[in-house]
């Protein structure tokens, strides 16, 4: 029983650390996880994968007032961080929703 509650314990030091963010304040690497984000094709802040289960936080997008977790707002110029979308090993994986955003 000790061995597994060790293998559960690693397991989920593996998965958080695979996020490279902060859940409590939903930002990655100091960058809020939410606000004005660009697209682009090189020298993002945050490489993104889109996924339709299991993913580090659920995006909702807005016209205005993106204020709050996962509420994104897309801009072409003076964004709060950049993005590029990318089909696998982002650096973290997102999901578009129309309601409730933030991380799970």
């Amino acid at each position: 029983m000790k061995v597994f509650r060790i293998a559960c314990i690693a397991l989920l030091a593996v998965s958080t650390a695979s996020f490279g963010g902060n859940l409590s304040s939903c930002s990655f690497n100091g960058i809020p996880l939410y606000g004005k984000v660009k697209v682009v094709d090189a020298f993002a802040d945050i490489k993104v994968e889109v996924v339709n289960a299991f993913s580090d936080l659920d995006v909702q997008t807005v016209d205005a007032f993106a204020d709050s977790c996962g509420k994104w707002q897309f801009v072409d110029a003076f964004p709060d961080f950049k993005v590029q979308f990318v089909n696998a090993f982002g650096d973290i994986k997102i999901r578009f929703v129309d309601a409730f955003p933030g991380i799970k």
